[in-house]
């Protein structure tokens, strides 16, 4: 038995009609073609699919069978064309996103906020890139966007700029540390340093300033939450070294100080690595132009809305 969607369509179309004459207007076809359509799928089948003697036309036990198959089969389908039409139009598709930057959770989460009420259909998944090896994951499409701060030469991958970013040192006002107008290496190295639970080689404390230096602090401590390193940090349990835009509001805050790393400080440059392929999508597009709102900006435009 050959059975294409454009049976089930039919025989929901006279189900609902109650005859030929009105189900061929909502198909848009001819009484005639309809009734050799009909003929044909009942020869196919080997047994009549309605009982022609009633006014309205009925479904005979094999018509309703078919039914129910169409009443399952055509929402799907209709699903399908319609998923189908918005990849092509750009109005919908996968936004799977790896971070390799732990502190990137709190700024990120604003951006899918805004991003959300123009991209309903677009189906969006935050996995921690830390946790695997993001950018081949990128390369074999296991994700669709990598936030990071090391770009590479990858084949088939571009790393669009989001924004520059500044690790700053963060310590209790009552620290002896908060007397300096800048930080050095040197200084950390009889300190407990809180970071994130990550291996040092994705800190900018080491990366860009201990390691170079050849410093080891005292002793490392890792904590999930800034929140929690915070509460540390006033409490005078350690020291920690953040973005500058994770602290904003410590600047304001009697509890804390922050210091630049070194006298003239340092800045790093966040990254969204794409697809080359990707690029162009009108949803990821415009992913990366709400990303490249600085955080702290961001977090002013949310207050004012």
């Amino acid at each position: 038995m050959h059975l294409e969607f454009r049976h089930l369509r039919t025989i929901k179309a006279i189900h609902e009609a109650g005859g030929l004459a009105r189900a061929a207007d909502l198909l848009n076809t001819t009484q005639s073609a309809l009734s050799h359509q009909v003929k044909g799928l009942e020869d196919q089948a080997g047994v009549e699919l309605f009982i022609r003697r009633t006014k309205p036309m009925k479904l005979s036990p094999a018509g309703m069978k078919l039914l129910r198959l169409a009443e399952k089969v055509l929402p799907e389908v209709a699903a399908l064309e319609a998923e189908f039409a918005g990849l092509i139009s750009g109005k919908s598709g996968r936004l799977h996103i790896a971070i390799e930057c732990h502190a990137c959770f709190e700024w990120l989460f604003p951006v899918l906020e805004e991003f959300r009420k123009a991209w309903p259909d677009v189906d969006v998944d935050i996995r921690p890139g830390l946790a695997f090896d993001a950018l081949p994951a990128l390369q074999k499409e296991g994700v669709d966007l990598v936030v990071s701060s090391d770009p590479e030469t990858l084949e088939g991958i571009q790393f669009s700029p989001l924004f520059d970013y500044e690790p700053v040192f963060v310590a209790a006002a009552s620290h002896p540390l908060a007397k300096k107008e800048f930080i050095e290496p040197e200084d950390l190295r009889g300190e407990t340093l809180i970071t994130y639970p990550v291996d040092r080689t994705r800190l900018d404390v080491f990366t860009e300033f201990l390691t170079p230096a050849k410093i080891e602090p005292a002793a490392i401590r890792q904590v999930e939450l800034t929140a929690v390193i915070l509460l540390l940090v006033a409490s005078n349990r350690g020291v920690a070294v953040l973005p500058d835009w994770v602290v904003r509001e410590v600047r304001y805050n009697s509890d804390y100080v922050t210091r630049p790393l070194g006298k003239k400080g340092a800045t790093k440059r966040l990254y969204a690595a794409v697809r080359t392929d990707d690029i162009q999508k009108p949803f990821m597009a415009h992913f990366i132009r709400l990303a490249r709102t600085e955080p702290v900006k961001l977090q002013r435009l949310r207050a004012t809305v």
